[in-house]
């Protein structure tokens, strides 16, 4: 099965699990669906680095790891967790090219707010979100760079930019349908629906972006996921946290229970 590694942040369990739902619905080849858990990647002494201040998710550095884990060889996928698969994921395999080392949307993206997701720092840098959805060539040279210490010592904005690849021709272009900016692009006319949604600026999760664009369609698959489960679930804590005083979706059994960032301390 075709690697596909999906950022895991433990505030919102239930964003991973609907990007992994909805990535196998659609997907007409074998995948293997990998939550890149950064408590886990401590354990296995891959992961080093302290907290960074500018980190807003718990996998923000973990998505370099891809290479490493898939041991340098052949194609893997990364994403960030807070994506609804809506497209064939065989429909983007068919787009890989061996020339490139990786392949990415190259937005022309600059985030105007400077707080995102429950309060977190936003920031904005060139190639911004280039890294939210990657097609790593593992095995290409210029992704031998990569190494271990490298991600565990390079500055955010180095990684983020992918700037252990020293030439530019090596960074392949994918149509932004496969990383759907909500709130920066346009809803497509008609019935037309991109191949992945990326809730970038603020999920359906959240209580405050509960209207956010192709929030309807979300809901409709963490419903669809939550008919899988045997027990049912809880509300994350990012279910639970608002500013505007919205309410958090009803029939949890902790569906009453807000949480701060105070409960994290």
């Amino acid at each position: 099965p075709f690697r596909c590694y999906l950022g895991y942040d433990s505030h919102e369990d239930v964003t991973f699990e609907v990007a992994k739902y909805s990535m196998e619905k659609y997907s007409s080849v074998p995948i293997q669906v990998i939550p890149l858990k950064r408590k886990e990647l401590r354990k296995q002494g891959v992961y080093k680095r302290a907290q960074d201040p500018k980190q807003s998710t718990e996998f923000t550095y973990c998505r370099f790891f891809v290479p490493f884990l898939n041991n340098y060889k052949g194609w893997a996928l990364f994403a960030d967790d807070d994506f609804l698969w809506l497209g064939d994921i065989a429909e983007l395999l068919d787009q890989v090219d061996d020339k490139y080392a990786m392949m990415c949307v190259q937005h022309d993206y600059a985030p105007t707010e400077s707080v995102k997701l429950a309060g977190r720092p936003q920031s904005s840098y060139p190639r911004k979100n280039w890294s939210s959805m990657v097609l790593y060539n593992c095995g290409h040279p210029a992704n031998a760079n990569l190494t271990l210490d490298m991600i565990n010592a390079g500055t955010g904005s180095f990684l983020h930019r992918f700037s252990w690849i020293t030439d530019d021709a090596l960074i392949g272009s994918i149509d932004y349908e496969w990383n759907f900016l909500v709130d920066w692009y346009k809803p497509y006319a008609e019935k037309r629906m991109p191949k992945a949604v990326h809730y970038t600026e603020g999920g359906p999760w959240f209580p405050d972006y509960r209207h956010t664009d192709y929030a309807e369609v979300w809901f409709e698959h963490m419903r669809e996921y939550e008919a899988t489960l045997k027990v049912p679930r809880q509300l994350c804590p990012y279910e639970r946290f608002s500013e505007k005083g919205t309410k958090f979706l009803e029939g949890y059994t902790n569906s009453d229970e807000p949480w701060t960032w105070a409960d994290e301390e």
